[in-house]
């Protein structure tokens, strides 16, 4: 079985990204550590603080239907910010569907597209979250 999954990266907020994303979707959340790596395996490029040290290395959310993988630059500054894609989410009705696209729009940077019926699906709506993630949330898709 393949299976194609988003890789995010952040500047510093990868744990308070996917702990969100966790909260919004349900699953199971790992993180790592540059901090957590055996001597060797992974420490953070030189020149990088103590505090980089705790960005996290590698970030993985399983959920229902679907898996969220993550890390935060090794240190400020070398993270590039997100742009000419979306994360799109599908699920079978459309009140799973708003209730995730809810939980993500809080505090969002901006709401693309409010949730709402479409011709293609009962429920649909983008919008850019609070950490810059730009996210497609559907429900209850129709043939077109």
């Amino acid at each position: 079985m393949q299976s194609c999954c988003p890789y995010l990266y952040f500047d510093g907020q990868a744990d308070a990204a996917m702990n969100a994303y966790q909260k919004a979707l349900g699953g199971e959340l790992k993180l790592l550590r540059y901090s957590d790596a055996p001597a060797g395996g992974g420490e953070p490029p030189p020149g990088c603080g103590p505090v980089d040290k705790q960005r996290i290395m590698h970030g993985m959310l399983q959920f229902d239907g679907g898996m969220l993988m993550c890390s935060d630059a090794p240190n400020s500054g070398m993270a590039e910010k997100m742009g000419g894609m979306s994360v799109s989410v599908t699920f079978p009705d459309a009140a799973k569907a708003r209730r995730v696209f809810d939980a993500l729009a809080d505090g969002a940077q901006q709401v693309r597209m409010p949730f709402a019926q479409t011709f293609w699906a009962d429920g649909f709506g983008m919008l850019v979250d609070r950490f810059g993630t730009p996210w497609m949330i559907g429900g209850g898709q129709r043939a077109v």
